[in-house]
């Protein structure tokens, strides 16, 4: 086996041997990675190889709180930009998106072990104005985005206690920032209370970045075949209670909602994995694990409402660093981070309202069918006009032999032909 002992700190190309010697890359496979090579992404991550690229398209027909958006999205998975883009139709008929975020206020936490919670306790309430003051000291250009709102004491268990520190980070994402202040506190809290601290962090729970949004949709936008607006509408509010009180149901309604979000997070270089962990852990905070939409049918058309944490930022990582982030928030003339969320609130709605009607209608497959055997075409080797002439031809045999294998026969006999 290559010998991979210290491959951090070995230059770029000599990395890239190594990985081409262990891994036997043939000279095409070495040109494609040296072509998506930047010097960005050179800089941002260890042991950097190259860039790997995923499609970008952009959803259309979003209006939120008034606000016309095209919005950038990065997925791999066939009908989500389409989907979005439908969805976001029907909201339009009603009149719209509304939404509402309730702050850019983070969460972090400073954990330790004692044998004396309520003698901690007491010590904390003394020292309470204090620890906010060195935490701000560690970071006081804080106070330009609405700085600390509070510190509080909290008792994990019988032995474990955690200071909570509450800051409004702006249109900054915040993480670094957070962590820079939980530090400087927790070395205070060593030294005068006598206790090592267990771990300084920013919590993911999100539960000060909370979005509502909200919309109504016509039942004649909602109509389908033989199926009055009105009746799929009832259908939609039905799935919708079935993700609210099954939990199984609930977690593939809500990946489809965040198909939407996670690909605009993407876009812009938000952290994405913040905003699942945040999202899911939102879904249980009851005990069990629910849908994040309610539907229900009202005398004007069927109503909608999404309620989660979404805590994206538009300064710092790596929102404005990679090329394509900056190029995506010029698209979507975001102007601060409550608008960015509010914005991904909406996009959430809007995804899960196609969903739900294609899954109550025509069944979630005739759309993704289409995209899929382009899928399976271009898997197959198809090239630009080859994949149409693929495609139509899959199309016509049986579901059950729309596969890889025919997808290639089919390839074969079109190039044998010509």
């Amino acid at each position: 086996m290559t010998n991979l002992s210290g491959f951090f700190r070995k230059p770029y190309q000599e990395r890239l041997n190594l990985v081409a010697e262990y891994a036997n890359l043939t000279e095409a496979e070495l040109t494609t990675i040296n072509n998506a090579f930047q010097s960005v992404g050179s800089e941002l991550i260890e042991n950097y190889l190259t860039d790997y690229g995923l499609p970008e398209g952009i959803a259309t027909n979003f209006q939120v709180n008034g606000k016309d958006y095209l919005i950038p999205m990065v997925t791999e998975e066939p009908s989500v930009i389409a989907a979005a883009s439908n969805g976001a139709k029907m909201l339009r008929d009603g009149g719209g998106i509304t939404a509402t975020a309730e702050s850019r206020v983070l969460t972090g936490e400073i954990i330790l072990k004692t044998d004396n919670v309520l003698g901690v306790q007491d010590w904390f309430e003394k020292n309470k104005d204090k620890l906010i003051e060195i935490a701000l000291k560690a970071h006081p250009s804080i106070t330009q985005y609405g700085g600390i709102r509070d510190i509080k004491y909290n008792m994990i268990d019988e032995e474990h206690v955690s200071f909570e520190l509450f800051v409004d980070v702006g249109d900054a994402m915040g993480a670094n920032t957070m962590n820079s202040m939980l530090e400087a506190a927790a070395k205070n809290i060593e030294i005068n209370l006598g206790q090592e601290v267990l771990m300084s962090i920013l919590s993911n729970y999100g539960d000060y970045n909370i979005v509502i949004a909200k919309g109504m949709v016509p039942f004649d936008a909602l109509q389908r075949a033989d199926l009055t607006g009105e009746a799929v509408a009832r259908k939609i509010e039905e799935a919708s209670h079935v993700a609210n009180i099954y939990p199984k149901r609930a977690a593939t309604h809500n990946k489809g909602i965040m198909n939407g979000i996670d690909a605009v997070v993407v876009a812009t270089g938000n952290d994405w994995r913040a905003v699942e962990a945040a999202t899911h852990s939102y879904a249980a905070r009851k005990g069990s694990y629910k849908g994040l939409t309610k539907w229900r049918v009202t005398d004007n058309g069927l109503e909608g409402m999404i309620k989660l944490p979404i805590p994206t930022g538009t300064i710092g990582g790596a929102t404005h660093l990679l090329p394509m982030s900056k190029i995506n928030y010029q698209i979507l003339g975001i102007t601060g981070a409550i608008e960015m969320m509010e914005v991904l609130a909406g996009v959430g709605l809007a995804q899960n309202l196609a969903a739900l009607k294609a899954l109550v209608t025509d069944g979630i497959q005739r759309g993704h069918m289409r995209l899929q055997l382009k899928s399976l075409a271009m898997t197959a080797g198809a090239k630009k006009d080859e994949i149409k002439r693929v495609v139509t031809r899959l199309a016509e045999l049986p579901d059950a032999a729309q596969n890889l294998e025919n997808a290639t026969r089919i390839l074969d006999e079109i190039k044998g032909a010509n």
